[in-house]
């Protein structure tokens, strides 16, 4: 989710070849999806976060020194059902009371083609922290320094390590896969 983010930044950087002084680029809410899907007996449920907010540290001349920071308002959670947005806003869930945010701070930046790369850095969720490593594709054009468009993809999350499971006996009766896969894109824009 927070791995969009982290490509944003690390593309940004390693394509441009003109040396500036560091960039910073904040997520344009409007234009960026952050979503996710999971596998539930017959198909796929399909859900996003409405509020968050973002921000892409770009050091040209230092790609590997560029950073990305995210945060992720548990409460917007949106799959298109209110019952099951509130179900899954409470206590049994993500319990938005105790862990409003989700957060993604990456460590490092690495360049793997010419508009690819993979970020790696900490997920918390849940109140639990994981590594997980953001692979980040550039859309737009590496030239436009006033808006940069990313799409990030990850390996599947998996709800145990973060703690999110329903009772023993509703996880045995919804069908509800263990792997929730992610889907990114970001719009960030220059600051002034």
């Amino acid at each position: 989710m927070t791995l969009r983010l982290l490509a944003t930044a690390f593309v940004a950087t390693l394509f441009h070849s003109v040396a500036f002084a560091n960039e910073t680029y904040t997520f344009d809410q409007a234009r960026s999806t952050i979503g996710f899907s999971v596998q539930q007996f017959l198909g796929a449920t399909h859900g996003k976060f409405t509020k968050f907010s973002g921000k892409i540290d770009i050091d040209r001349e230092h790609p590997e020194n560029s950073s990305v920071s995210v945060r992720i308002e548990v409460r917007s959670i949106n799959t298109g059902i209110d019952k099951r947005d509130n179900h899954l806003r409470s206590e049994e869930f993500f319990n938005v009371e105790k862990y409003p945010e989700i957060t993604f701070k990456s460590r490092s930046v690495k360049q793997t083609g010419a508009q690819e790369g993979d970020i790696t850095g900490d997920l918390t969720m849940h109140g639990v922290t994981k590594p997980i490593t953001l692979h980040v594709k550039l859309l737009s054009s590496p030239n436009d320094e006033k808006r940069t468009r990313w799409s990030v993809t990850t390996e599947p999350l998996k709800r145990r390590e973060f703690n999110l499971m329903f009772a023993q006996a509703a996880e045995a009766m919804s069908g509800i896969s263990q792997s929730v896969a992610v889907n990114i894109e970001i719009e960030a824009t220059r600051a002034q």
